[in-house]
């Protein structure tokens, strides 16, 4: 079923308030400084500049006004994939030429950077440098001593961290995992083991199979969520368990994918994990002669809290009956 792009709103002849002073009227908000307002076209129009500029994940509205003046004042348009850009410039009804730079073309950006000095750069979605060239076409601009703009705007993962209603405060993006091999499992054994919450894009083929993944090396447990067609009309976001997610989505969907796990709790033990006897390595450290400060650290090292680790290095460390002194660890 084809999604719906929703496109904003004819333009409407009623008059807006006036502003309340010459100030806003020039600078667009009162008491706002003229120099802190970068605009999208800097005072020398020839000077040679590098645009990247997101486009929107599905609802045309969320193009920014910013983005639609940087493409008209652009020398150049570069892309992924022109015919998707050019509609997209059709729609805006602006016409600038079109130079192809997705991954198997970005060995051409120098080339395309000394052609066309002030060059706009696009996605097929989103902002640009996020799972795909645009970081290469970036490192090319600052060798090449250009300066680079990126632009606020439409990106996939935020909404759908948001929308997973797990801990958003501290999260890793893990773009595209791996298609197989030993980096995708060490991969999907890192998210396992984080504590904060992980976002990733799958496609929608593969997702049912690295949902059951993520459920083999995360438990079947683990809080999870899956966003699909983000601001298209068949938007959706499925919360849940990873097992009760693989099963719901295992015959395939259809659209662009957001995965956001949630991190492991703490204690929780993963899938075929030994829980750490503690005690008994410190007694074994302890009948080493390693020190009090010696097997606080490996404590540590082994994941013990510091008060804990601190705690247990002295019991083993002292005579039986004896008061803690924290100078053993002088």
């Amino acid at each position: 079923m084809e999604a719906t792009i929703n496109r904003p709103g004819p333009a409407t002849s009623a008059q807006p308030e006036g502003p309340r002073d010459e100030r806003e009227l020039e600078d667009g908000v009162q008491g706002e400084d003229p120099g802190e307002r970068a605009g999208p076209i800097h005072a020398d129009p020839s000077a040679p500049r590098v645009w990247l500029v997101p486009t929107p994940v599905g609802n045309l509205g969320d193009l920014t006004f910013r983005a639609v003046e940087v493409l008209r004042g652009a020398d150049a348009v570069a892309c992924e994939d022109t015919r998707h850009t050019g509609a997209l410039l059709a729609h805006l009804g602006i016409r600038r030429p079109l130079v192809r730079l997705d991954a198997h073309t970005m060995h051409r950006a120098a080339q395309v950077l000394e052609r066309h000095p002030r060059l706009a750069y696009v996605s097929d979605a989103g902002t640009p440098g996020i799972s795909d060239p645009g970081a290469e076409l970036v490192r090319a601009a600052v060798q090449a001593d250009i300066p680079v703009e990126v632009l606020p705007g439409a990106t996939a993962f935020v909404p759908a961290l948001v929308l997973s209603g797990l801990p958003s405060a501290r999260f890793t993006f893990e773009g595209f995992l791996p298609r197989t091999g030993r980096e995708r499992r060490e991969r999907l054994a890192a998210i396992a083991a984080r504590a904060e919450t992980t976002a990733l894009y799958e496609s929608p083929h593969r997702l049912g199979a690295t949902l059951s993944e993520l459920a083999e090396v995360c438990g079947p447990e683990r809080a999870a969520s899956v966003t699909r067609e983000l601001s298209k009309r068949f938007e959706e976001t499925a919360r849940g368990s990873l097992s009760d997610l693989a099963a719901r989505f295992a015959g395939g969907v259809r659209g662009e994918i957001v995965v956001v796990v949630s991190g492991r709790p703490a204690g929780d033990l993963l899938p075929g994990e030994v829980e750490t006897d503690h005690a008994a390595l410190a007694r074994a450290w302890a009948a080493e002669g390693r020190s009090a400060r010696e097997i606080r650290a490996l404590l540590i090292a082994q994941g013990l809290r510091k008060n804990d680790a601190y705690a247990l290095a002295l019991q083993v460390t002292q005579p039986p009956g004896s008061s803690p002194t924290p100078e053993a660890f002088s």
